[in-house]
């Protein structure tokens, strides 16, 4: 089982130009998008998070459970559920305005175990963020990373919520001993102020880096640098893209039996093209259409 742990939270996405354009609801939130689309290409997938009881995170929930995601870590609160406001440029990409204070993932408390079958667990976006539940999410990743867990970790970078840029840049390198694959977009990349090199002598077994049309890159531990370009699409709008990458790397590591250090260390150039190319193909079909939706592995074919 892959184990998906952060927020969800409801976007609401303008539906043409103008300030005052309507707004159409959408089940959100980076983590959230990555279970669905884990789900959605058959891994089994458990979301660990805090959902609010008000009608938006019931719709939350039961998007969890009609993608076939398991929720026995989903904490419950009466707090509301988090909004973000995108706003589309002409390329389609998203940038956000959120509304966060006081609620539910706030909240969030550190499990006391995860299921028995665990494999791997997926860290990232506002969860490593904002307080308190942020330090519950970190004192998750250490764990799992101890236990001897895959971990993956997608910062996400949202500068509006980030209030001390240094001090975020300084917890990501505490957080980096105890993540086996970091992946991160190309704008991520720039903003934290790194190298894939000094990412990977930190900790991380690979880096994976986004970089929109231009296609995806990785980087190993050996020094392998692995490059696979974007597939042309019509692009909708990009929302979800990089949660879609994160969940084909995963379902792919997974079907390869590769979800621990030793195995992802020991892949070959032609195995890391054949899951980039994957993750690119899977990527393509969400900027495809509006929102996050993610393919379902019909869609795709065989790995």
């Amino acid at each position: 089982m892959i184990v998906v742990a952060g927020e969800a939270l409801i976007d609401l996405v303008p539906q043409e130009p103008g300030a005052l354009a309507p707004l159409r609801p959408a089940r959100g939130g980076g983590p959230y998008n990555t279970a669905v689309a884990l789900a959605r290409l058959g891994s089994r997938t458990a979301f660990c998070s805090r959902l609010s009881t008000d009608t938006y995170g019931q719709a939350l929930l039961d998007g969890l459970h009609t993608a076939g995601v398991e929720t026995p870590t989903v904490q419950r609160g009466p707090e509301p559920t988090p909004l973000a406001l995108a706003t589309l440029d002409d390329d389609g990409s998203a940038a956000y305005t959120f509304h966060v204070e006081g609620t539910a993932d706030r909240l969030f408390t550190t499990p006391t175990t995860l299921p028995k079958d665990t494999l791997a667990v997926s860290f990232g976006t506002c969860s490593l963020v904002l307080e308190p539940g942020a330090s519950a999410y970190e004192e998750l990743l250490h764990h799992s990373a101890a236990q001897g867990l895959f971990t993956a970790l997608d910062p996400n970078i949202r500068p509006g919520l980030i209030p001390d840029p240094d001090a975020y840049r300084t917890r990501f390198r505490t957080w980096l001993p105890s993540v086996t694959l970091l992946k991160l977009s190309r704008e991520d990349a720039t903003w934290l102020g790194g190298t894939p090199q000094e990412w990977l002598a930190a900790g991380p077994s690979a880096v994976v880096i986004t970089q929109g049309a231009d296609g995806l890159t990785a980087f190993t531990h050996d020094g392998g640098v692995h490059v696979t370009p974007g597939e042309k699409v019509d692009v909708v709008d990009t929302i979800g893209a990089g949660d879609t990458v994160n969940a084909a790397l995963l379902h792919g590591l997974s079907l390869s039996d590769a979800l621990s250090v030793r195995a992802l260390e020991a892949m070959t150039p032609a195995e890391w093209q054949t899951l980039l190319r994957f993750a690119a193909h899977a990527a393509a079909i969400t900027c495809s259409r509006a929102g996050a939706e993610p393919p379902y592995l019909a869609e795709l074919g065989t790995l």
